[in-house]
């Protein structure tokens, strides 16, 4: 039901969070100036309703030097990632009471979120940048593929009856896929007007290498690795704590912090995700009383 989605979200993605705001605001209180600290706390009642992207957009560009100095930044794209989750299970609902083609829909809503986003990045880099209208379509693009995976589609069993009779189609697939991957991290960086047209590298690359299952060679023989398996259940914990501490750290350095300082931020981000998450996510995330810890979570962000 849609309920239990949006409970087993709150247990996934709270406990983390919560802790991390938290810990913010303790160190915030002793590495922060009066009005940074208020800014902080601005920025911690935004995320505890969802909107820190929103917040983000009506202060500045992302990487400019006050950027670096906001510890709860990243945040950003929680926020976009929340109003997806607020927004999508119900449209498809309504999309399911009254017959329509989900399909179609999704794609056209894709489209114009994509069109948006290319006619914006030249007016406005940072409203497209923080903006869900404008970031909808990476995540749409996960439904479609969703769409064409699920069996009860009849319309494509033509083209995934070739998937299984022409295995060299995975492994293309899965190649192109780590090689569009691969390109973005050399390609895109604080000087490209991202998103835009070149937000197509990362979000086909992804697409790709999911698309291709797990019989391709490199879905297969790399990505089961036990290091990088470790690292994707840690993902969300280390997505949290990575950028306050090198935030923090910029700001006691008042300048860059050389990379050794850097190295060791991300280290001690590793040392607590790990704790995080057999500490705090799992015990909140799973076991017994999970209702009883859904409206806990909910509460204690919004105390935060």
């Amino acid at each position: 039901s849609i309920s239990a989605f949006y409970a087993s979200r709150v247990r996934r993605l709270f406990p983390s969070l919560i802790l991390v705001l938290l810990a913010c605001q303790i160190f915030g209180w002793f590495a922060l100036l009066t009005d940074e600290y208020k800014l902080l706390g601005k920025h911690i009642s935004a995320t505890a309703f969802l909107i820190p992207n929103w917040i983000f957009w009506s202060e500045s560009g992302y990487f400019d030097y006050a950027a670096n100095t906001k510890p709860l930044l990243h945040l950003w794209s929680l926020g976009v990632e929340e109003q997806f989750y607020l927004f999508w299970p119900i449209t498809l609902y309504l999309l399911f009471i009254y017959k329509l083609n989900a399909i179609r829909i999704t794609s056209v809503i894709l489209l114009c979120s994509f069109v948006l986003n290319l006619l914006m990045i030249e007016k406005s880099l940072s409203a497209t940048f923080f903006l869900p209208f404008t970031r909808i379509w990476e995540l749409l693009a996960g439904s479609l593929l969703a769409f064409f995976t699920q069996a009860n589609f009849v319309r494509f069993n033509p083209i995934r009856a070739q998937f299984e009779k022409y295995k060299w189609i995975r492994q293309g697939l899965s190649f192109l896929g780590l090689m569009l991957l691969i390109a973005s991290l050399f390609l895109i960086d604080q000087d490209t007007r991202f998103p835009g047209a070149w937000a197509i590298l990362p979000v086909l690359g992804t697409l790709l290498i999911i698309l291709a299952g797990n019989t391709s060679w490199f879905n297969q023989s790399l990505l089961p690795g036990r290091i990088l398996v470790g690292i994707g259940l840690i993902s969300y914990p280390l997505y949290l704590w990575h950028w306050p501490l090198l935030s923090f750290a910029r700001i006691l350095e008042q300048s860059q912090p050389h990379w050794q300082i850097r190295v060791s931020c991300i280290a001690i981000a590793f040392v607590l995700s790990l704790l995080t998450y057999y500490f705090i996510e799992r015990p909140m995330r799973f076991g017994q009383n999970l209702r009883a810890k859904t409206y806990a979570l909910i509460t204690l962000l919004l105390i935060t």
